[in-house]
C-alpha cells in the first residue's frame, strides 16, 4: 500500500471519530481516534529507518 493510501485511510478514520464524537459516540470514536494516532506514529516511525528493531521515546 503506498503512502497516500495510507495517509488516506489515517484521514478517514479520524474523520470517522470525529464524527463519531458529535454525535455522542464516544467510545467509538476515541478508538478511532487511537487507532489513528497509532497508525499515524508507527508510518512516522517506520520513515526515520529501523533501529535494529529497538523502540525509541523521541
Amino acid at each position: 500500500m503506498s503512502d497516500f493510501y495510507k495517509d488516506i485511510l489515517i484521514g478517514t478514520v479520524f474523520i470517522t471519530g470525529l464524527l463519531g464524537f458529535v454525535s455522542g459516540e464516544f467510545i467509538i470514536s476515541s478508538t478511532l481516534f487511537a487507532t489513528a494516532a497509532i497508525a499515524s506514529n508507527v508510518k512516522v516511525s517506520r520513515k526515520r529507518g529501523n533501529n535494529a528493531g529497538q523502540l525509541s521515546c523521541e
